[in-house]
């Protein structure tokens, strides 16, 4: 039986197919180093800086337009190992298959079902007291 292809393996399929139109050696993984796998490395580690600082950029950029900019600066920067570590576990889940997808996405769509089925005021004081917490965690509130 054939493994199931995840949705980056067909990512990297399309890619793959796309370099090979263009032609060049395939033979070669991409890098400064003639070591596959130091230019495999580097390109991780690129990819993966690169991500975090645009999502930290988006981040900071939604929650400044609300809170202000050192507000949201302190927020996103201040996370929890908890926070960090449970984001990380469900992206990864979410990432893997396309059963994980919808469970992320469904337990994402229940949650904000919930949010509405709160009042209005008692939502956003719920997620202000979370980023208050974050942006400082001593203060009192």
């Amino acid at each position: 039986m054939a493994k199931p292809k995840h949705i980056t393996d067909r990512g990297a399929d399309a890619l793959d197919d796309a370099a090979t139109d263009i032609g060049g050696e395939s033979e070669t993984v991409p890098g400064p180093s003639t070591n596959p796998s130091t230019n495999l490395i580097i390109n991780d580690i690129m990819l993966r800086s690169v991500g975090r600082l645009s999502r930290l950029t988006v981040e900071k950029a939604i929650l400044g337009r609300r809170y202000g900019s050192q507000f949201a600066k302190d927020a996103v920067e201040n996370r929890s190992l908890m926070h960090t570590l449970a984001a990380y576990g469900v992206t990864k889940l979410a990432t893997r298959s396309l059963p994980g997808a919808a469970v992320v996405g469904g337990g994402l769509f229940l949650k904000v079902l919930f949010d509405r089925s709160q009042s209005r005021r008692e939502a956003q004081a719920a997620g202000h007291e979370t980023l208050q917490t974050q942006s400082d965690p001593d203060a009192v509130i």
